[in-house]
């Protein structure tokens, strides 16, 4: 089994970088960057979400798994006092060839331009916003108009990152069991020219949503961590992805619902 490490570089991620090489050299597993079966991200979710796009056309045969190092990971695991116990069961795993992982369903969304569809995949969030003004935008569920936007933006969110940038916008936590997308407002403006629902809207995976912004808008995009302006969009389609999905190594139990509990409220309990 191969497995590659990505690291966020400060100094305790590089440390426990090259420690948890020396741990899994004894059980045989092979250092490959281009093509691993496991990729372990240390650091925190931003070191995870850089290796997810490292590595989104080869979701098939790879698995995610992360040590963090930062103050908050919802993606992962694994504590740096844990790195031995990690290595000791990433390596009875791969030698028994008993790979658990659980598979995360992501966005799928789809740029149309004069110039074609470009297509992309998001793991926690994909959102729009205007640049020097409001976004204005229509909002279409399965081809029928919901309604006409105005406000900072819009977050589409996955299940797994219905935790991050939608939870503090107000919207659900979702099982990453599900496979459903959720869309949530930025900071709408509600008059009687713009009207919206006010609240997030979950879509399971046969529904899809379409935006079209107002012609030649200043807007800047995000996917994860990758930010880019535009100025030429036709319409943006965000759907569950067909057919692909993130999976995540488990060499242990750990429920989604204590990861919740771990990350936003701690073990204190009054």
């Amino acid at each position: 089994m191969k497995y590659n490490v990505i690291h966020r570089g400060d100094d305790i991620s590089i440390q426990l970088m090259h420690r948890f090489h020396e741990l899994i050299r004894q059980y045989g597993l092979i250092h490959e960057e281009a093509s691993p079966d496991i990729v372990l991200s240390i650091g925190g979710d931003g070191t995870l979400l850089h290796a997810f796009h490292q590595y989104k056309d080869q979701l098939d045969h790879i698995a995610f798994t992360g040590i963090h190092t930062g103050r908050l990971g919802f993606y992962a695991d694994w504590k740096p006092d844990e790195v031995e116990l990690l290595a000791q069961l990433m390596g009875e795993s791969a030698n028994q060839n008993d790979l658990r992982a659980v598979k995360y369903p992501l966005v799928e969304i789809q740029i149309t331009t004069a110039q074609g569809i470009e297509t992309e995949l998001a793991l926690n969030e994909f959102t729009l916003k205007g640049v020097d003004a409001t976004l204005v935008a229509q909002l279409h569920i399965n081809d029928e108009l919901l309604e006409t936007f105005r406000g900072d933006g819009i977050c589409i969110s996955t299940p797994s990152g219905s935790t991050a940038y939608n939870k503090s916008l107000g919207g659900a936590i979702v099982h990453p069991s599900l496979d459903a997308i959720q869309i949530a407002e930025i900071a709408s403006i509600n008059n009687r020219v713009f009207r919206t629902l006010g609240s997030p809207i979950l879509l399971p995976k046969h529904h899809h949503c379409d935006i079209y912004p107002r012609a030649n808008q200043n807007i800047l995009l995000s996917l994860d961590h990758l930010y880019m302006q535009r100025n030429d969009i036709i319409s943006i389609r965000s759907l569950v992805a067909a057919g692909k999905k993130v999976k995540f190594a488990r060499f242990r139990p750990f429920p989604f619902w204590s990861r919740v509990r771990e990350a936003f409220i701690g073990y204190d309990m009054v």
